[in-house]
């Protein structure tokens, strides 16, 4: 059981640090910040170097946390998170399945990261090692319903700075007017 813990945490947390370098750093054939926010923009979420900054930040910590077993319910609400916008900004409305572009793979991730934090990272990790009990369905719960909240949380927030930016940039005259931007 430890073995098959280490394999699915390795390799599922390394995949999704790679994922948050490639926001981040452009490494892996990212685009880095300030492509991965105009394309956050392009999704009408502003301001999108900041968002994908926080997103990438999201991947790459909790990817690490979830390779190395470490707070595991925190790497599980990160993750969790970013996939939750991203079903939200992208693929909902794609539908299910990933062969349409649609969602279905961030559902399993997130499956994956609630699996892990309600079981635990196993006896081959740092939670283990440092001594922390950080498993049940308590646990998993949380860690769903904190990264539920904060990925709608980012949608929120992104689309209200879309709106700002629309606002000012009509200038005053226009919205005293009521003119379409």
């Amino acid at each position: 059981m430890n073995l098959g813990f280490l394999v699915l945490r390795v390799i599922v947390g390394l995949l999704l640090a790679g994922h948050g370098a490639q926001k981040l750093f452009g490494w892996f054939g990212g685009h880095g910040a300030s492509g991965t926010g105009g394309f956050f923009e392009s999704l009408g979420l502003k301001p999108g170097r900041t968002l994908a900054l926080g997103a990438g930040a999201a991947e790459l910590g909790g990817g690490a946390l979830l390779a190395l077993g470490l707070l595991t319910p925190l790497a599980a609400a990160l993750i969790t998170a970013v996939m939750v916008t991203a079903i939200i900004t992208v693929h909902f409305a794609k539908g299910v399945w990933a062969t349409e572009g649609g969602y279905e793979y961030n559902v399993v991730l997130i499956a994956v990261a609630f699996a892990l934090a309600g079981a635990g990272a196993g006896a081959w990790s740092l939670d283990d090692a440092l001594g922390l009990d950080l498993t049940g369905a308590g646990w998993a719960l949380g860690s769903l319903a904190v990264g539920v909240l904060g990925g709608v949380g980012g949608v929120i927030v992104g689309r209200a700075g879309h709106r700002r930016a629309e606002q000012r940039d009509r200038g005053p005259r226009d919205r005293e007017a009521g003119a379409p931007a």
